[in-house]
């Protein structure tokens, strides 16, 4: 019996310090608001080479926690660093396995660990442990740099990345001179390895532990033996640790001087696509930002590329909405070759779940590396959020032969929405994106609004795929239809502003009823706009999602930018577009939007990077595709400035820059593509042009 009791705490303790225990956040929410900083000064600094820092050893508003999430396609990591009360170094390091699953196989059955103490290797300076680091400065850049100094003399930098090809967290560390003696440093691995349970596994057990480099930067499953060192203010010393999980009996062997090569390579790659240039250089680094979580967050499976959103819990999975919806529209403009092959991957997958005889909806998300599906929510509009997500991605991809291949299921999402209709002429759905967080009815606006669009863009489609004209044209009138259904089912005066009601029977303003806007329907357009900027809405982290609550969800903020820019309200969206950007990424908890409060305490999911980014390309740019080689363009540059530009866009076929430019009267546009100009023109401020890039 003692043996029983024992065996089942040893489960247990296992249990919850290694494959449940949730990522560490830090707690910097209270009273039911998020935190705000203490003064109007930010948190952080942007550096001009386009860093974001934070300077600890000036700050004195401590104690200060932060968590920020980084992707490679083996492993995520959430990294959460800090000062204590009185400038001590926080930081604990949270390591997620996609690839490793867990029983039950299911859409939280990633391996994770949080790697503690234990697994730091022993830095002993002069024969005393190194003590107390004090943090001087944190720096993002795409990869996480802290560097802190103890009562030695000696200053350690701590580099964190995702290694790109290998299951692990790398960690750079850089021990530096500050007092100008020499001294002897010795380092002596951890020894701390943990092996979980067959039985749990899915791949049977798997092995938890920290690897100290070689002199070269090699990593080994073989643990390295201590090793001495000189260190002197013209020697510092670099080692590297790798925080990583195998399969039980599986050696690695790697080298993180060629992940870290990697890691950078991936991040000049993406700066140099899709690139925004303002007068505001905060919007232009956060752009920069939102691209490496939009794009970094793809890992390789048994069932190819997927993107998944992340935040501890969700990988090695995909969503009607995250993926299609979300972020897969977004990928063809950045250029991004994983980007695209996984995008095409998530829309074969989920063509493989469409029933032929349209009684079925599509499964909200397929989960387990394609094992498995998540339906929990019922028909949240999923054939919808794929067909409006494929569409627009196949005519911004610019291929026809991808645009082939979705064909099929984009017609299924359309007809098997168009036979949702209820008796008004709207589309009917079990709950909406939010899956029942919220009241939405049995047809709600979002749902309606996204086959509206998806209606028009498969008109288009079917044009360059010459599906005939009857079915051009019979997409169309149900385009019109159900624009018209909409605005007499939703249209109403709620909360004295002639908006929409989000559902029949809802009375208070909700953060949704800006998902018009972004389809095009204008309709109401004043006054939507007058609500959402309203204080029953607005609020210093954006939209609330509905009056008189502090719950807020950054896609409907990113969502409802999106759709003022494209209503030509360029002065107020810019404004607030201004404010959120300087939060979120100079904030308190940066330097990406973020999923929601407080569920989640503000997780950095990445699709709400990739509506970061469309707030720009399809709100201030304009861009609507309506071919495999054009696209309408509605530029709304803002008064105070007098230029705009995206630079490097990866679309339509081609790779073109749109520049606008301030004229005394108007504002002059030129797009230039492969040297050549194809457009070069004077038009009014927020004026639509049509778009053609011949090859």
């Amino acid at each position: 019996m003692m043996n029983l009791i024992s065996a089942i705490n040893r489960y247990f303790n296992w249990r919850n310090d290694c494959l449940f225990k949730a990522p560490y956040f830090p707690v910097w929410c209270d009273t039911g608001a998020a935190v705000e900083s203490r003064d109007s000064k930010a948190r952080h600094m942007l550096r001009t080479d386009g860093a974001v820092e934070w300077n600890a050893e000036t700050d004195t508003r401590l104690p200060y926690a932060d968590h920020v999430e980084m992707s490679g396609f083996y492993s995520s990591a959430i990294i959460s660093y800090g000062a204590t009360r009185n400038g001590s170094l926080r930081l604990h390091r949270h390591v997620v396995f996609p690839m490793f699953r867990m029983r039950p196989n299911d859409t939280r059955g990633s391996l994770s660990h949080n790697f503690r103490a234990k697994a730091q290797p022993k830095i002993l300076i002069d024969g005393k442990h190194l003590g107390v680091e004090r943090i001087v400065r944190a720096t993002l850049d795409g990869m996480l740099t802290l560097r802190s100094a103890s009562a030695s003399g000696i200053e350690i930098e701590r580099t964190l990345f995702p290694a790109v090809d290998q299951p692990a967290l790398i960690e750079r560390v850089t021990l530096r001179v500050k007092d100008g003696r020499e001294h002897q440093v010795h380092i002596i691995p951890s020894n701390d390895r943990r092996q979980t349970s067959a039985a749990r596994g899915v791949k049977g057990a798997y092995t938890l532990a920290s690897f100290l480099s070689d002199e070269k930067g090699k990593i080994t499953s073989n643990p390295k033996s201590k090793y001495a060192i000189s260190l002197s203010a013209e020697h510092p010393h670099v080692f590297y640790i790798a925080y990583c999980a195998t399969r039980a009996g599986h050696e690695l062997s790697f080298s993180a001087k060629d992940e870290e090569h990697k890691r950078r390579a991936f991040l000049t790659e993406l700066s140099s696509n899709l690139r925004l240039e303002t007068p505001d250089c905060v919007l232009n680094t956060a752009m920069e930002f939102a691209k490496i979580r939009a794009c970094e967050s793809i890992f390789r499976t048994k069932n190819g590329l997927m993107h998944a959103p992340g935040g501890g819990s969700f990988y090695a999975a995909l969503w009607t909405n995250d993926q299609c919806e979300y972020t897969n529209p977004l990928f063809p403009l950045i250029g991004y070759k994983v980007g695209l092959e996984q995008a095409g991957n998530s829309f074969r997958l989920f063509q493989e779940h469409m029933d032929d005889s349209l009684s079925h909806p599509l499964v909200s998300s397929i989960v387990a590396e394609g094992e498995g599906v998540w339906n929990g929510a019922g028909d949240r509009g999923d054939g919808a959020m794929f067909a409006y997500g494929a569409a627009r991605y196949a005519l911004a991809r610019g291929d026809k032969k991808a645009a082939d291949q979705l064909w099929n299921g984009i017609v299924w999402g359309i007809e098997y929405s168009l036979k949702q209709k209820n008796e008004e002429g709207v589309i009917r759905s079990d709950s909406d994106e939010l899956e029942n967080r919220f009241p939405s009815g049995d047809a709600n606006l979002f749902t309606s609004c996204l086959v509206y669009d998806a209606l028009l863009s498969a008109a288009y489609l079917a044009e360059e795929l010459q599906k005939g004209a009857q079915l051009c044209a019979r997409y169309r009138a149900e385009a019109e239809a159900l624009k018209d259904a909409i605005e007499r089912y939703f249209g109403a005066r709620i909360e004295g502003y002639d908006t929409y009601q989000y559902y029949q029977g809802n009375d208070v303003l909700r953060a949704w009823i800006c998902v018009p806007l972004t389809v095009g329907i204008l309709t109401r357009a004043k006054e939507t706009l007058n609500a959402l900027w309203s204080e029953r809405l607005w609020s210093k982290d954006g939209l609330r999602s509905q009056a008189g609550c502090d719950t807020f969800w950054d896609r409907a903020t990113l969502f409802a930018l999106r759709g003022a820019f494209a209503a030509g309200d360029r002065e107020q969206a810019n404004d607030r577009l201004v404010r959120y950007t300087q939060r979120r990424l100079l904030g308190e908890h940066v330097p990406y939007a973020v999923e929601a409060w407080p569920e989640g305490n503000q997780k950095h999911l990445s699709a709400e990077s990739a509506l970061y980014m469309r707030v720009y390309t399809e709100g201030l740019f304009g861009i609507r595709p309506t071919g495999l080689r054009s696209f309408t363009l509605r530029p709304q540059l803002p008064q105070r400035w007098d230029h705009m530009a995206l630079r490097d866009i990866y679309a339509f076929g081609s790779r073109f820059s749109i520049e606008v430019h301030r004229k005394e009267v108007g504002i002059h546009v030129t797009i230039e593509s492969n040297g050549v100009n194809i457009t070069n023109e004077t038009i009014q401020n927020g004026a639509c042009i049509p778009i053609c890039l011949e090859k």
